[in-house]
């Protein structure tokens, strides 16, 4: 579509530093640390806050990657145009069809949870009421300007912040009140911590993180992507991983085990009740809703930008992922085709949906590492102590890390992630007519960007 004669649609340019961390910060979902309390606490033997803070120094190297990158190609296309550009055309289109795994069911994810949370708190509504309601927010509120998802989720997000701020006034007044429990260094060093447990509980909280990632789809609408992008990545691991730290640490400090949990794969609305009692158990479970529904909007918003970015450059057909609305400047299509798979979750159990974000995450974390070595020292000749240092070194660790997740990954995972990358190969070789020809694809980065 065109606004003009020969004037053609482009992503409005109008997100701000503030707006980009507050979405990555909602994708992230700062209360997803109450969610893996109990499981990760069991397995590192106590040691969440050190599983943490072990996870958010290996996953920074990896985020320097994405900055690097950002600053390269300030673009939409994230891990897809990185790896497109640095390495292959045919290895950056099935970078961005491994990665659609993760983006396309974080939303469907989302309006899964958010069935779970409203099911348990109205269970006389059936869960269909639920999906669709959610389905519907998500996608309407997406379809309009990015300036009101970012304005929106800034509320959600903003509420959050609120329920673990009052989690942290709750443990600090049972500490200062007389509680047995006192402040002690032990949940991040103890003579029973290993790094093997530590590990462990880093290959589950890892995913925590993904945030960081996802605010390179907002390259377009952002003023001096080159500058803002970088950072609002590097503030929003720090922010996030922040917050997990602290409320890790401080939980840690009065539920140090899980034989206080009747369930420790759900202990947080058991921590809510132990702390605040009835009140702050339903606040909390608002705090959970307005988590996914974030969360929701900011992965709805980034999985349409990817298939924009794949359809503009016709890897996808561009006739229907390609297109931009002359109304409100989104990718209206991508907006509605996104909206429509998030009602498998009518159907889809939450284990199952959760298999295929991990492959498609860690597919496009090691394609950003290697990016970084294939552009800058591989084309662009980069030489030195400090070209070293940026982009072989920082790469190469975070490729460890990502590497160490791989062998950890669930065998549905990769079975899942195997069909669908079978998948992308089939539609590859059908496009490129077994190779014989090049893929599709327009460029369509500027320079200028």
């Amino acid at each position: 579509m065109q606004t003009g004669v020969n004037e053609p649609v482009t992503l409005r340019k109008s997100l701000k530093l503030s707006h980009i961390i507050i979405l990555g910060l909602g994708y992230m979902t700062p209360t997803t640390v109450f969610d893996t309390y109990g499981i990760v606490t069991g397995v590192t033997d106590g040691h969440v806050p050190a599983a943490y803070l072990l996870t958010l120094i290996a996953i920074m190297f990896t985020a320097v990657s994405y900055g690097h990158m950002v600053r390269a190609y300030p673009v939409a296309g994230s891990a897809y145009t990185y790896a497109r550009k640095a390495i292959h055309e045919k290895a950056g289109f099935m970078v961005g069809w491994i990665a659609m795994l993760d983006y396309i069911f974080l939303p469907m994810i989302n309006v899964l949870l958010g069935k779970i949370y409203l099911g348990s708190a109205f269970p006389g509504v059936p869960g269909w009421v639920w999906v669709i309601a959610m389905t519907l927010l998500l996608t309407l509120v997406n379809v309009r300007s990015n300036n009101i998802v970012a304005n929106f989720n800034s509320v959600l997000v903003y509420f959050q912040f609120a329920v673990v701020g009052i989690f942290i006034a709750l443990v600090l007044s049972k500490l200062w009140g007389g509680s047995e429990a006192s402040f002690t260094f032990a949940p991040f060093a103890s003579d029973n911590m290993s790094m093997s447990a530590l590990l462990a509980g880093a290959s589950i909280l890892c995913f925590s993180f993904l945030g960081f990632d996802a605010v390179t789809t907002y390259t377009e609408e952002t003023a001096d992507p080159k500058k803002t992008i970088p950072l609002s990545i590097y503030w929003v691991s720090l922010i996030g991983g922040g917050i997990f730290i602290t409320v890790g640490y401080l939980a840690s400090l009065l539920f140090p085990d899980v034989s206080q949990f009747q369930d420790p794969e759900a202990a947080s609305p058991e921590i809510a009740y132990i702390l605040g009692g009835s009140l702050f158990q339903a606040i909390f479970l608002a705090g959970a809703v307005a988590s996914t529904v974030a969360s929701g909007i900011a992965s709805h918003m980034s999985a349409s930008r990817l298939l924009y970015a794949m359809g503009r450059e016709d890897v996808l057909p561009k006739r229907v992922f390609g297109v931009l609305s002359a109304r409100y400047r989104t990718p209206v299509l991508n907006v509605i085709i996104i909206g429509g798979f998030c009602l498998t979750a009518l159907f889809l159990d939450l284990s199952t949906a959760i298999q295929f974000i991990n492959f498609g995450a860690l597919t496009a974390f090691t394609a950003v590492n290697l990016s970084v070595i294939f552009h800058y020292v591989i084309q662009g000749k980069a030489r030195g102590p400090k070209a070293v240092l940026n982009y072989v070194a920082v790469p190469v660790l975070g490729t460890a890390f990502i590497v160490f997740l791989w062998s950890n990954l669930e065998r549905p995972s990769l079975l899942l992630g195997l069909g669908w990358t079978v998948l992308g190969i089939i539609y590859l070789l059908y496009s490129t007519r077994v190779f014989s020809s090049k893929l599709p694809a327009r460029d369509t980065f500027d320079e200028n960007l």
